[in-house]
């Protein structure tokens, strides 16, 4: 499995993430907000699963050539 995921775009899942996840647990957005959780994950192991199918990488170049 390789990375498609790259820093700032990681930076960018987790954050919006955690944030959904905390407006979920405080009641200011409904259940949908547990969807951070997916954001966090795939932040997490730099790998999404969408971006493979649709053949799409935010990684540096230069890591993949690697």
């Amino acid at each position: 499995m390789d990375s498609n995921v790259g820093k700032n775009d990681r930076i960018a899942r987790i954050a919006i993430g955690l944030l959904l996840v905390l407006l979920a647990v405080t009641g200011v957005i409904s259940a949908w907000g547990w969807l951070g959780l997916i954001l966090i994950a795939t932040g997490l192991i730099s790998f999404c699963p969408l971006y493979a199918l649709f053949n799409k990488s935010t990684c540096n170049r230069k890591k993949l050539l690697k």
